[in-house]
């Protein structure tokens, strides 16, 4: 199995930009799909980005498209997501999600393996 640990999020101003990190152990990344979602308290998850396995096909949310950027780097077995002209909407708790066979997925019930979460809070 796969262990993800994210990272990189805290508190920014609005327009800033943060970086998050999921890093893997266990398991090589490069050979499972991954998907950032975020979700608010008492709401369900929300998908955000997703690179795929074998082909790193990216497929965004339209309301990060032009301002989120997902990432592998292999020799460090991570997947980033580099979030620019932030908003106080993007306020959420950050997951990284893999999965080993999924091409590529907007629906959180199909992914196999999560991480603990990190919190983004972007203040206006």
């Amino acid at each position: 199995q796969v262990q993800l640990i994210e990272s990189g999020g805290g508190v920014v101003q609005a327009g800033g930009s943060l970086r998050l990190s999921c890093a893997a152990s266990g398991r090589t990344l490069s050979s499972y799909t991954v998907a950032w979602f975020r979700q608010l308290p008492g709401k369900e998850r929300e998908f955000v980005a997703v690179i795929s396995q074998n082909t790193n096909y990216r497929y965004y949310s339209g309301s990060v498209k032009g301002r989120f950027t997902i990432s592998r780097d292999d020799a460090e077995n991570t997947v980033s997501l580099q979030m620019n002209s932030l908003k106080p909407e993007d306020t959420a708790v950050y997951f990284c999600a893999a999965d080993p066979i999924l091409l590529y997925s907007d629906h959180s019930n199909e992914y196999d393996f999560w991480g603990q979460g990190t919190q983004v809070t972007v203040s206006s």
